[in-house]
């Protein structure tokens, strides 16, 4: 079996942010987003793993290298357009060849992994083989949401079979959101062929798995048990690295001051220093940050190379190479990388950032 990871969207819901930088390496718990897709596909024994990369794929690229550190073998496949996830089924058809294999959005994040939704679909193929059953072609990994019509919605029969996928319907008839990540055979590929762009001008992964249904092919699903998170924008992005941070372990790899108190789960990185400063966790300091004369925490993730001074964060991610100084109360923000933040004349109130990269800010 193989991986399909898709890291070509624009990112349009994190702009500023991914303006300059690919989304899916925006860092959640100080680890670029993608990542954890390539280490649920390594886990679940996928180690073929072709990326779709678009406009930021050299960044990709400069993170991800060859895939050896995850003991991968990591193939690029360059999207010229964003023209939506069945094309990239399209245009990853060389590297797919005729294996079953995993597609995954790169910008997603599962807390149970994808081990068992793989094990349950070479089950379910062993078991069909055994029984004469009919083989699925497909399995899609479904959510319970509040609010379906803003995902695309799956209905399921009586017979428990998966029945019809409706994209962002104005009134669901159930409330199972298609989570980003699908396991095909090799009969996906008549089906991406079959179909027509829909009304935005993309290739629907919906419309090509109801072609498998209407051409009486079996699709199976589960019903995903832990979160989920499409970090796409702010506040599940944010979401997303709360959650992340609860599952830590404190582990302390840096210098820290005995003026300095360290509360709840803390992990501090290879040559991060604290001084003076309260780590109120779980929070995390990346690998030579400075953490002076500041209140650091919960939920805040500070990337590699930073120095905050005089500053108070909470539930926020601040990217690499960032300083901010003497500002307080900076909460529920994104700030990109080697951004500057700093006091201004007055004392403020709490603020909300998202700021993009290599930004000089002034609060008052």
């Amino acid at each position: 079996m193989k991986g399909l990871i898709l890291s070509g969207g624009a990112g349009t819901r994190l702009r500023p942010i991914t303006h300059t930088s690919a989304k899916q390496l925006v860092p959640v718990a100080n680890k670029p987003i993608l990542f954890y897709g390539i280490e649920d596909m390594v886990e679940a024994g996928i180690t073929e793993i072709g990326i779709i990369t678009g406009d930021t794929g050299p960044e990709i690229r400069d993170a991800v290298g060859d895939g050896s550190r995850w003991g991968a073998k990591v193939t690029y496949i360059p999207q010229d357009a964003p023209l939506g996830l069945a094309h990239c089924v399209l245009i990853a058809r060389g590297f797919l060849g005729d294996d079953d294999f995993v597609m995954y959005l790169g910008d997603n994040l599962l807390r149970q992994g994808i081990a068992e939704f793989v094990e349950s679909f070479e089950a379910d193929h062993a078991e069909s083989r055994a029984g004469d059953a009919q083989i699925p072609s497909a399995q899609i990994l479904l959510a319970r949401v509040p609010d379906p019509q803003r995902f695309g919605v799956a209905e399921i029969g009586a017979d428990g079979e998966v029945t019809k996928l409706v994209e962002k319907p104005e009134e669901p008839k159930s409330d199972l959101a298609l989570v980003g990540v699908y396991l095909f055979d090799r009969s996906i590929h008549e089906a991406v062929a079959a179909i027509e762009p829909s009304p935005r001008g993309e290739l629907e992964i919906t419309d090509a798995i109801q072609w498998l249904i209407d051409n009486a092919h079996r699709v199976r699903h589960e019903v995903l048990e832990g979160w989920w998170k499409d970090t796409g924008k702010l506040e599940p992005l944010l979401e997303g690295n709360r959650l992340v941070l609860d599952m830590l372990e404190s582990s302390n790899s840096g210098t820290v001051d005995a003026a300095s108190v360290l509360e709840g789960i803390v992990v501090i990185e290879a040559g991060a220093e604290v001084v003076n400063s309260t780590l109120r966790g779980p929070v995390i300091i990346g690998e030579g940050a400075r953490i002076v004369d500041s209140t650091v925490g919960p939920y805040a993730s500070i990337y590699f190379d930073c120095e905050i001074s005089d500053s108070t964060i909470e539930n926020s991610v601040i990217l690499e190479q960032s300083r901010i100084t003497g500002i307080r109360s900076i909460a529920d923000s994104l700030v990109g990388k080697q951004v500057e933040v700093r006091k201004s004349q007055r004392e403020p109130h709490a603020k909300r950032l998202m700021i993009g990269d290599h930004s000089l800010v002034e609060l008052d």
